[in-house]
C-alpha cells in the first residue's frame, strides 16, 4: 500500500514499512525497515497462505520456469533441469532428450498454440549443446493423450551461455509466437542485429520471420541484457521485463513498453541515460534496488512480475499515459519468486528457491495460486 506524505511515498510492504521516491521518469528508490517478512493483502498482513485466496498446488518442484494452461485446467510446468510436468488431478512427467541444465540454462519457456484445441501443438525453449558450445533453441510437439510426439526444430543456434539466456515464449494477440533471448554474456550482441542474442523475436508457428517484422528478419526489437517476461495489456501493447546489470553493481532492472524495430539500449544505456535513437525503460529499479524480474503477466489494468532476488510479487498498474505506480506484495513472504501468469481471475506464481541462490525450505518448489481478488 502506497500512501503520500510531504512529497515522500510511505510504502507498507511485506518487508515492513519504508519509504519511495517516485520521479516522474519512473526512477524508483525504495528503503525498506525489515522485520519479520509476512504476507500483504492491499496493505493487510495475511498470515494463512493456504485460505481459499492463497494456495499452494504443487510442491517439491526443481526450478519451475514456465508455465502453460491446457483445457480443462491442468497446467504444463517446466523445469529447468529438462522436465516437462503436467500438473492437475493426474500428474505425469516428462524428460526432454537434449537439455544442458547448466547455470540458468536449461528447460525454459512454454507455450501453447493459440489453436491448440486443433492442432495439439506445444513449444518449448532449451539450452542445448551445438558441438561444444551452449546453444539456445525453440522445439515443437504434438501434445495429445498425454503424449509427447512429433519433435521439430523450428528455431535454433541462438546463442547460449550459463547465463543470460532469455527464454520466455508467448503468442500475441496477432497469432505469432514471440522469444525473449539473453545477450549470452557478451553484451555487445544486444546491438548486434546480425545476433539473435539480446532481442525479442517475433515468429510464425513454423520459427521463420513473421509478415510485417521491422528489421525483415525475425527480430523485432534488440538492445536487450536478459529479458524474460512478456505481457499485452488491453490496449494489446506489448510490455517485457529485463534483468538490469549484476554483479557488485547490481540495480537498474527494467520494465520496457516494446515498439516494433526499437533498441532499448544495453549496453550503451541504462537507467535514465538516453542516446538518440535508443529507448529508455517506462520504470526501472534504480541503483540500489534489485528486481531481477523474471516473468510478466497482464492483469485487471496491472502487469504483475515475479522478483527473484527482490523476492517479491511486484505490481505495476499502468496509467493512461503509459506511466506506472509500482507496488510490492508478499516481501519475502516465499522467497524468490520468478513466473507469474494468469488464468480465470488468478495469477499462477512459482518459486525459484531451488536454483542455488535461494534458500529453499520445506515442499520448495512450488505453484502458488492467488486470487485476483487479493489486489
Amino acid at each position: 500500500m502506497i500512501t503520500k506524505r510531504y512529497g515522500i511515498y510511505i510504502v507498507v510492504a511485506a518487508a515492513g514499512i519504508g519509504l519511495m521516491v517516485l520521479a516522474g521518469t519512473g526512477h524508483l528508490q525504495q528503503f525498506f525497515f525489515k522485520p519479520t517478512p509476512s504476507l500483504l493483502k492491499n496493505g493487510v498482513v495475511s498470515k494463512n497462505d493456504n485460505s481459499k485466496d492463497i494456495e499452494t498446488i504443487a510442491q517439491n518442484l526443481t526450478v519451475p520456469w514456465g508455465i502453460a494452461f491446457l483445457p480443462g485446467g491442468d497446467l504444463l510446468v517446466t523445469e529447468r533441469s529438462g522436465t516437462l510436468q503436467r500438473i492437475g488431478k493426474d500428474n505425469q512427467k516428462h524428460a526432454i532428450d537434449g537439455v544442458q541444465h547448466v547455470g540458468e540454462g536449461g528447460l525454459l519457456g512454454v507455450a501453447l498454440d493459440p489453436k491448440f484445441s486443433a492442432n495439439h501443438r506445444i513449444y518449448l525453449y532449451m539450452t542445448t549443446k551445438t558441438g561444444n558450445a551452449l546453444t539456445n533453441r525453440i522445439e515443437r510437439y504434438v501434445y495429445e493423450n498425454r503424449v509427447l510426439s512429433q519433435r521439430q526444430i523450428i528455431l535454433q543456434n541462438i546463442p547460449g551461455e550459463a547465463n543470460h539466456d532469455g527464454g520466455r515464449l508467448a503468442f500475441g494477440p496477432d497469432g505469432f509466437l514471440y522469444v525473449t533471448t539473453g545477450d549470452a554474456g557478451n553484451s555487445a550482441l544486444a546491438q548486434n542485429k546480425s545476433s539473435l542474442a539480446g532481442k525479442i523475436l517475433r515468429l510464425t508457428a513454423d520459427g521463420l520471420p513473421a509478415p510485417g517484422n521491422p528489421l525483415n528478419s525475425t527480430i523485432y526489437s534488440y538492445g536487450h541484457r536478459n529479458p524474460q517476461g512478456l505481457a499485452w495489456d488491453k490496449q494489446g501493447q506489448l510490455w517485457a521485463t529485463e534483468h538490469g546489470r549484476s554483479g557488485i553493481q547490481s540495480g537498474f532492472d527494467e520494465l520496457n513498453l516494446i515498439k516494433p524495430g526499437a533498441n532499448y539500449g544495453w549496453p550503451l544505456i541504462q537507467g535514465d541515460e538516453t542516446r538518440p535513437g535508443m529507448e529508455k525503460p517506462v520504470a526501472h529499479s534504480g541503483p540500489n534496488e534489485t528486481w531481477a524480474p523474471a516473468s510478466l503477466a497482464y492483469a485487471n489494468g496491472s502487469l504483475f512480475f515475479g522478483g527473484l532476488r527482490g523476492e517479491s510479487l511486484y505490481e505495476a498498474t499502468i496509467t493512461g499515459d503509459n506511466t506506472v505506480a509500482l507496488q510490492v506484495h508478499f516481501r519475502g513472504g516465499y522467497g524468490r519468486l520468478r513466473t507469474v501468469a494468469v488464468n480465470n481471475q488468478a495469477l499462477y506464481v512459482t518459486t525459484s528457491n531451488t536454483d542455488g541462490r535461494g534458500q529453499a525450505k520445506p515442499g520448495d518448489d512450488k505453484v502458488i495460486r492467488i486470487k485476483l481478488s487479493v489486489f
